[in-house]
């Protein structure tokens, strides 16, 4: 039960506040997040392509509803994209943005969105590296496959992210798993409600085992977003069923989760990729991870209790 209760804490002012507000709480949110400036994000890019890690980062914001802040967004990318190219890490680092943080929440929000990641797009291009698109909750789903379609007739490299527990997902994961296209397949982390999304935990569970299924048996380059032990040895079944070698799909996981397993991965020959965020408006992010799992509360309860 607790997992819904900090899901809409994450959309409360007051809690933001609290909780942001409490010394505490940045020592604990540097286990998930890279640190609050570009240089923190760079220099966990060098240490984690050293221990032979890839990343995907991700520059914290979201829910955005003034333009100015929507600008924002796109110069801090613009900015990342420029520091990624000067210290020749595009091989190693791509980028994933939220749309809402490009202004997708605004009237005309979707030509907002799309005017303002195209240059980041084009900025990545130019570095040497790539974007996904992060998909946030269900009611921006078809503008941000939208802003995709656009954004692959130029940059087809564009990747996307679907979420399993979502009912549409699977017809989503058929439209996507074509030549060229770039997918990382999550469970979900947003709170959605019963009439589009399943929320027994094992049926979303099955219905990522079936999207995993299509993008595995397609033509395009699946990104396996998990920390399910399952989830990923049921892929690496599917990989040696369908002759799909490592460099040909990869695995992705959290930021200070797992790194044990992501360690192992890489052992064993595997691409892993770590989603990286970075900068001060972690709350929204943090809240999520705490919902995922218990034990990532305990850790956070433990720490305000001053038990660390």
């Amino acid at each position: 039960m607790l997992g819904p209760v900090l899901l809409a804490a994450a959309r409360s002012d007051g809690i933001r506040r609290a909780v942001s507000a409490a010394p505490v709480s940045r020592q604990v949110v540097a286990r998930f997040v890279a640190g609050e400036e570009l240089g923190d994000a760079v220099a966990a890019v060098r240490d984690l392509a050293a221990r032979g890690l890839d990343v995907t980062l991700d520059h914290l914001g979201e829910d955005v509803t003034d333009p100015r802040e929507a600008l924002r967004a796109r110069d801090a990318y613009l900015e990342l994209t420029e520091v990624l190219a000067a210290e020749g890490l595009g091989d190693r680092a791509e980028m994933s943005v939220k749309l809402s943080a490009f202004g997708q929440a605004l009237p005309g929000g979707h030509d907002i969105a799309l005017a303002h990641v195209t240059p980041v797009v084009e900025a990545a291009a130019a570095a040497g590296t790539t974007v996904t698109l992060d998909m946030e909750e269900h009611t921006t789903v078809d503008s941000t496959l939208a802003v995709l379609r656009t954004l692959r007739e130029r940059f087809p490299q564009t990747g996307a992210v679907l979420q399993s527990y979502l009912f549409r997902t699977e017809e989503d994961c058929r439209d996507l798993a074509g030549e060229g296209s770039r997918v990382r397949l999550v469970k979900g982390a947003y709170k959605e409600p019963p009439v589009v999304a399943f929320q027994d935990r094992l049926e979303v569970d099955r219905a990522y085992v079936r999207c995993l299924k299509i993008l595995m048996t397609g033509r395009g380059y699946p990104m396996i977003g998990t920390h399910d032990p399952r989830m990923i040895a049921i892929t690496q079944d599917l990989a040696r069923r369908h002759g799909r070698k490592p460099g040909e799909y990869e695995f992705q996981m959290l930021y200070g989760i797992r790194p044990q397993e992501q360690q192992r991965l890489v052992a064993e020959g595997h691409r892993m990729r770590v989603y990286t965020p970075y900068g001060t408006d972690w709350y929204g992010y943090f809240m999520r991870r705490l919902a995922e799992r218990p034990a990532n509360t305990a850790f956070f309860l433990r720490a305000l209790a001053g038990r660390r």
